[in-house]
Formats: structure tokens, C-alpha cells, sequence
């Protein structure tokens, strides 16, 4: 059995538990307002998801700026206050070395919106045929 996971392989157990937690606490410090940075902390940044590296040394952080996605400068921000940020979550969560944390907007919810659109389109429908169409009303009916 080789002792070293591939690219591809899911997370394990720990890394998504450790990588919660990170995400816990960051919120929890931007909700607060527990920064120096009075710019940062008028920012209302939301973590929306922490990815962990298989050595918990290095978290990638989701963000987005309350249902928008984050912009250059909030990235910007947010990487000139990294070394604060690591130290509050260094404090929260107990590990043997603080993680460094990379920032990422989060870019979600427009994928998802562009795929709906797509899918909406009359092109795609007449494709999908009438049955697509039916289930389709019938999810629509549910959700009224």
C-alpha cells in the first residue's frame, strides 16, 4: 500500500474537521470585529468554506463579501492581515503549527447562477425534450 495519498484523493476525516474549525474561528473574528485593521474589520467578509492541505499547514479560505463575491481589494485586505488572522486562529485552534492561510474568493454562487441560466435557455429545453420540461414544471411547483 503506498504511503503517499495522490492529487486526487478526498480529504480525510481530520482535514475536513480541522479545516471546520479554522472556518469557525475565522468567522468568529470577523464577526466580532477582533482586528486592528479598522478597514478590514468594517468589511462583513464571509467565510464560506476552508480547504486544508493533507498537512494541515496550509488552509485556502473561501470568502465572499455578504452574498457578493470578493473583490481585489478585499483579497488585498485581507493577505496584509494574514499574520493577525493566523494568530487568532493559532489561538481557537489547538495545533501543533499554525496554518498559513491563502485567500480565495468564493465564486460559487455565480457558477451555480450561470448553470441555471444555462439551463433555462429555450435552446437547452428543446433539447432536454418534454419530459425534462414536465419534471421541470413540476420542480417549479414545489417551490412555490
Amino acid at each position: 500500500m503506498p504511503k503517499h495519498k495522490s492529487k486526487t484523493a478526498a480529504p480525510s476525516q481530520r482535514m475536513l474537521r480541522v479545516a471546520e474549525e479554522v472556518r469557525h474561528a475565522l468567522s468568529g473574528v470577523f464577526a466580532r470585529g477582533d482586528l486592528h485593521d479598522p478597514e478590514l474589520a468594517d468589511a462583513r467578509v464571509t467565510v464560506t468554506e476552508v480547504r486544508a492541505s493533507p498537512d494541515l499547514r496550509h488552509m485556502t479560505v473561501f470568502v465572499s463579501r455578504l452574498g457578493a463575491t470578493a473583490d481585489k481589494a478585499l483579497l488585498t485586505l485581507l493577505r496584509e492581515n494574514q499574520p493577525e488572522l493566523r494568530t487568532q486562529v493559532a489561538r481557537s485552534v489547538r495545533l501543533k503549527f499554525a496554518p498559513e492561510l491563502h485567500f480565495q474568493a468564493d465564486t460559487a454562487l455565480e457558477h451555480a447562477m450561470h448553470i441555471d441560466a444555462l439551463m433555462r435557455r429555450p435552446e437547452v429545453a428543446r433539447d432536454l425534450g418534454p419530459r425534462a420540461e414536465a419534471e421541470q414544471d413540476e420542480q417549479d411547483g414545489d417551490l412555490r
